[in-house]
C-alpha cells in the first residue's frame, strides 16, 4: 500500500483542503463525545504549523442533500474546534462559487458536505469545484474512506496533489499491523444484533484467526446452532446452517468458535430488568439472553490474555444496562491487560471503551465503524485506491 503522506509534502502558503471525519453527536447545539475531532486535530495542527491555509470539510448527520439545515449545520463542531485550537475557527457556508479568504497558519471549518448537491453520488462537477479550492487534497477521514463520495473520491482524483493524512495512514498501519502478519495467536471479538450485517466479515474473519468470538444478539443464532435455547431472544433462526458453518469450517483447521456455557437474562429489554443468571441449557421459553454469564466471561478473558492479536467489534451483551454488562466489562478489562497488539473499531465499542475508561489501554482505537469492518473483510476502500492511483501520477 503506498500512497503520499501529508508529511511528505511542503505545505507553506499553500491552500490545504482536508476532509476529515467530524460526524460527531450533537445535543442541543453542543457536541457530546469530541473523540474524533481530537483524533483529527495532529493533522489540523501539523498544517497550520507548516503555514498553510488550512480549509477543513466533513460530513455531519443524515440531512437531505442539496437543502441546508440549521440541525446539520457544523457550527456546534467549529465551536469545539475554536475551544480545542485556542483561536476563533470560522464556519464558511458559501464556498463553492468562491474560495474563502484564508490566511497563512489560519484554518477554516466549510459548512457540511452533504448539504451540496451531488456529493452522495460522487458527482465529478462538485468534485471539480471541490478540487478548485486547493493545491493539496488531504484524505483524512478514514470512517468514510469505503464510501465513494464527491468529497472522499471524486475531488482526490481532481486535486492538484492528493495525499493521505496523519490520522488515516495511522488508521491503515494499525489495521495492516493486525492483518497482514498478525502476532499468534489471533482473537477476533465480534458483537453487534445481527449475523446478516456482519456476516461478510465473520466469513473474513473466520479464514484469518484462531479464536473467534461472538456476542450480542450474533452469539444467540451461534448458541441455537450449538442445539441451546434461546427462549425469546434476538436470533435469525434462518442463518442457523451458516453459524453450523462456520464452526464447523473453524474447527475443521483447528481454529474455534467459543460458544457461552451460562448467560444472563431477563423476561423483557428494560434497563430497570432483573437480571438472572443461568447455565446456557436452562434458558426457558420466555426468556431473552442479554449478556454472557461470568463462566463465559472468565473462558474468554484467558482466551485474550494468551492472545498475540486481538481484534475488537462491538459488545458481548447490552452494556448500556450495568446488569447486563458484566460480560462486555470482562472483555474491555481483559484487552487492556492483554500484552497482545489489540485494534478495535466502532462506535459502541468505542462507547464500551469510554464506559469502562481503558482509552489508553487500547493499542490502537480505530475511528471507523463501516471502514474498519469492510477493511477487516479485506475489501479495497475507493478513498485508499484512490490515493494509491494518485500515488502513482
Amino acid at each position: 500500500m503506498s500512497f503520499i503522506k501529508l508529511t511528505d509534502l511542503d505545505l507553506a502558503g499553500k491552500r490545504v483542503l482536508i476532509r476529515s471525519d467530524l460526524n460527531v453527536p450533537v445535543k442541543n447545539g453542543k457536541v457530546t463525545s469530541d473523540a474524533r475531532i481530537t483524533a483529527s486535530m495532529p493533522t489540523f495542527e501539523h498544517c497550520m504549523k507548516a503555514g498553510a491555509k488550512v480549509m477543513v470539510m466533513s460530513h455531519l448527520g443524515r440531512p437531505e442533500e442539496g437543502v441546508f439545515s440549521e440541525a446539520d449545520s457544523l457550527k456546534p463542531v467549529a465551536d469545539a474546534m475554536s475551544a480545542k485550537l485556542g483561536r476563533e475557527v470560522r464556519l464558511v457556508r458559501d464556498y463553492l462559487g468562491q474560495a474563502p479568504e484564508v490566511a497563512d497558519g489560519e484554518l477554516v471549518l466549510l459548512e457540511n458536505v452533504r448539504f451540496n448537491k451531488g456529493e452522495g453520488k460522487d458527482n465529478a462537477d462538485l468534485a471539480k469545484q471541490y478540487a478548485a479550492l486547493c493545491d493539496v487534497f488531504v484524505m483524512d477521514a478514514f470512517g468514510t474512506a469505503h464510501r465513494a463520495q464527491a468529497s472522499t473520491h471524486g475531488v482526490g482524483q481532481q486535486a492538484p496533489v492528493a495525499c493521505a493524512g496523519l490520522l488515516l495512514a495511522e488508521e491503515l498501519d494499525a489495521l495492516r499491523k493486525a492483518l497482514a502478519a498478525p502476532a499468534r495467536p489471533m482473537v477476533a471479538i465480534v458483537g453487534g444484533s445481527k449475523v446478516s450485517t456482519k456476516l461478510t466479515v465473520l466469513e473474513a474473519l473466520s479464514e484469518k484467526v484462531d479464536q473467534l468470538v461472538v456476542g450480542g444478539g450474533i452469539a444467540n443464532t451461534f448458541l441455537a446452532a450449538s442445539g441451546f435455547p434461546v427462549g425469546k431472544s434476538l436470533c435469525e433462526h434462518d442463518l442457523i446452517p451458516t453459524a453450523k458453518a462456520l464452526m464447523e469450517k473453524m474447527t475443521a483447521r483447528g481454529a474455534t468458535i467459543p460458544i457461552a456455557v451460562d448467560v444472563v437474562c431477563g423476561k423483557k429489554f428494560d434497563e430497570n430488568e432483573p437480571a438472572v443468571t443461568k447455565a446456557a441449557a436452562d434458558v426457558t421459553d420466555d426468556d431473552m439472553i442479554f449478556d454472557i454469564g461470568p463462566k463465559s466471561a472468565q473462558e474468554l478473558a484467558d482466551i485474550i490474555a494468551k492472545a498475540g492479536t486481538i481484534v475488537w467489534n462491538g459488545p458481548v451483551g447490552v452494556f448500556e444496562f450495568d446488569q447486563f454488562g458484566g460480560g462486555t466489562k470482562a472483555v474491555s478489562m481483559a484487552i487492556a491487560e492483554a500484552p497482545g497488539f489489540s485494534l478495535a473499531g466502532g462506535g459502541d465499542t468505542i462507547a464500551a471503551i469510554q464506559k469502562y475508561d481503558i482509552y489508553d489501554k487500547v493499542s490502537y482505537i480505530s475511528t471507523a465503524g463501516g471502514a474498519f469492518l469492510e477493511y477487516l473483510e479485506g475489501k479495497t476502500l475507493p478513498a485508499v485506491a484512490m490515493l494509491e492511483a494518485r500515488a502513482k501520477d
